[in-house]
């Protein structure tokens, strides 16, 4: 059996290694975060994930909770996380703004500053769960949270937020009719008011998946993929869309400038995205191959930090789910198969290039336990730019050598790292 220290020395040697490779290639830094999903009895030790994460290029990190031995764990590695506060613990801070700051003392403060925490989640898709109690405390538990940041100095280094699923949404389609649901529009504009004022973003969990896989005999695959497609242009602005993720978007988009003011400048932010490698025999579209493609051309087009159709000089900022498979998550099949790594850190499906046109690198899904509602938008899809083979990366018209080759050789150890702790 190999000694836990001598695996915490050989880990920390691969990261050591790959970071080395990382700074000689331009410096890469991945504009795309992780969820990484712990509602599973089989995960490795938070300490054993670092080589995976670098594997990766991520440097962004969203948790559910702030589970402290994941936040010890990265102490010191640079690695930016948003971490969360759970749904039971809102309306206690809604009317105690002490039990904010107990709060924020107890979870937050003790891993500062080693662990880079730049945001904090209030709930998680509150507004479109049924507990009216939990929807009336949002916003009063977030502004608890924000003045216990503000008294301890930290409001301008740690955003407080949270996020909503797309069924916040009455109209997703057009974009340029993308609207609120009436019955939550009090809240919602109350909420971006806060989110104005503080410079926090406004966080949207957006799959395509369950678009096609509600529909997929009108819905193109290509469309909801970023494969090539004829596109569908929205007819009041004009635009074209040849993909259904930045259409999902950008009906945000319209949906909050309907309910703020015309000055009014709000970061929206896919809180989580991704697509599940297997699923129950009625989940249409389910297969590792499209886990592959949605995840590497995503990838792709995210990490040319550009826009979107309705905002495209505005980088959007975008977190996969998942690290891992969770096999506790309840609902179908698809909710425990949206990771990029199985348990035991090897991959869940082929993360090399996506058929010439993608770099299949990240996946996923995820809640901190429940089943996601899912949205709509409607049809085509896109490519932009390339990733070869190589492992060159073609980015507005000039290549960068990534890490591809040693990167995944880094994984591959970690995997063989993994197998050894287990045995």
């Amino acid at each position: 059996m190999l000694h836990y220290s001598t695996f915490l020395l050989l880990t920390f040697s691969i990261f050591s290694s790959q970071t080395l490779s990382t700074s000689l290639s331009t410096n890469f830094t991945s504009p795309i975060g992780i969820n990484y999903g712990q509602v599973a009895n089989n995960l490795p030790p938070p300490a054993s994930v670092l080589p995976l994460l670098h594997s990766l290029s991520v440097t962004r990190v969203k948790l559910y909770d702030t589970d402290p031995r994941v936040l010890s764990a990265f102490a010191n590695t640079g690695i930016e996380f948003i971490v969360g506060l759970p749904d039971q613990l809102v309306p206690r801070l809604a009317r105690d703004p002490s039990a904010a700051s107990s709060w924020v003392r107890s979870s937050i403060l003790p891993h500062l500053p080693a662990t880079k925490i730049t945001a904090i989640t209030v709930g998680n898709e509150v507004l479109t769960g049924n507990d009216t109690t939990l929807i009336r405390s949002l916003v009063p538990a977030m502004v608890s949270v924000q003045s216990a940041l503000t008294a301890l100095g930290l409001d301008g280094k740690i955003m407080v937020t949270t996020a909503h699923s797309l069924a916040v949404l009455e109209t997703s389609f057009p974009p340029s009719g993308g609207a609120f649901r009436k019955e939550l529009v009090p809240y919602l504009s109350q909420l971006l008011t806060f989110l104005q004022n503080t410079g926090s973003p406004f966080l949207i969990n957006a799959y395509p998946y369950f678009a096609y896989k509600a529909d997929p005999k009108s819905v193109s695959l290509n469309y909801v993929l970023f494969e090539p497609n004829s596109g569908v242009v929205d007819s009041s602005s004009g635009l074209r869309y040849d993909n259904m993720l930045h259409a999902q978007v950008d009906a945000v988009r319209t949906a909050i400038r309907k309910v703020t003011p015309s000055n009014a400048k709000v970061e929206i932010r896919v809180s989580e995205t991704g697509w599940p490698s297997k699923g129950d025999n009625d989940e249409a579209g389910a297969t590792p191959e499209n886990a592959q493609r949605y995840n590497g051309n995503l990838l792709r087009i995210i990490s040319q930090n550009k826009g979107t159709p309705a905002a495209p000089g505005e980088p959007l900022q975008v977190y996969v789910f998942a690290l891992f498979n969770e096999n506790l998550k309840p609902g179908p099949s698809s909710e425990r198969h949206y990771g990029l790594f199985q348990p035991d850190g090897t991959p869940a499906y082929n993360l090399g290039t996506v058929s010439g046109s993608g770099l299949g690198t990240t996946g996923g899904k995820g809640n901190s336990g429940n089943v996601r509602s899912g949205g709509t938008a409607e049809s085509p899809a896109a490519q932009i730019g390339l990733v070869s083979s190589t492992g060159y990366y073609s980015t507005s018209g000039s290549k960068i050598l990534m890490p591809f080759c040693l990167e995944k050789l880094g994984v591959l150890a970690a995997v063989l790292l993994l197998g050894w702790y287990s045995f």
